[in-house]
């Protein structure tokens, strides 16, 4: 599994537990919607920039 991969299944049970924390806490449905979606968005982005490799030195 790559570290990309791992990175992505830790923030998906990261966010599944705040929209479950979220759901009991009571908040709208549509608002633990973009929630999600944000941070989803957050850990992807998150996730490619540090397991991006290094761009070769320009000559």
């Amino acid at each position: 599994m790559s570290s990309f991969s791992i990175y992505i299944v830790g923030m998906l049970i990261l966010i599944g537990g705040l929209a479950y924390g979220a759901h009991l806490a009571g908040l709208a449905p549509q608002w633990i919607a973009v929630g999600v979606v944000v941070l989803l968005g957050l850990g992807i982005v998150k996730a490619v920039a540090r397991t991006r490799r290094p761009d070769p030195p320009a000559h």
